[in-house]
């Protein structure tokens, strides 16, 4: 990994996301939206939540960051409801702007989801992690992939 710190590592994966989504939603200007980088946005993004409910958030609960986690936990679901609402357009034929619509909800939540995630969370990974989750976690951001089939906890809630 070539971020000093985990949240570093973390952050960059949250500018990588929102910059395939917005690349989609700069097609409204030209009439050529990126399917691939949407694409690719929307399975970075639920690569990015399971790395965090699965290696992130259990060591920060014991550590006794229970609130925050189930806060982030919620908009998890809501974040994965509203990609599995623009997968669902896509595949679908939906309109393009159709799909810039759901985009900017969902870079909306993204915002206000990692404007709290950033500073709270995140500085947590670098403090509170012991070496085993700390080297986890950096194994998993180097080369990981979500689990075929898995689904945050709180889709669909």
């Amino acid at each position: 990994m070539s971020e000093r710190t985990l949240s570093a590592a973390l952050e960059r994966e949250h500018r990588e996301i929102d910059g395939g989504i917005e690349a989609y939603t700069a097609g409204t200007g030209t009439g050529m939206y990126d399917d691939d980088a949407l694409l690719a946005a929307l399975s970075a993004l639920r690569r990015h939540i399971y790395l965090e409910e699965a290696f992130l958030f259990p060591p920060l609960r014991e550590a006794g960051l229970m609130m925050p986690i189930l806060v982030m936990e919620r908009e998890h679901g809501t974040l994965w409801d509203l990609m599995d609402t623009l997968t669902d357009q896509h595949d679908g034929g939906a309109a393009p702007a159709e799909l810039v619509s759901t985009c900017a909800e969902l870079l909306s939540v993204l915002d206000a989801h990692n404007s709290k995630e950033e500073p709270i969370i995140y500085p947590q990974a670098d403090a509170a992690l012991d070496a085993d989750a700390t080297a986890r976690l950096q194994e998993f951001i180097d080369s990981g992939t979500t689990p075929d089939g898995w689904i945050c906890a709180r889709a669909g809630a």
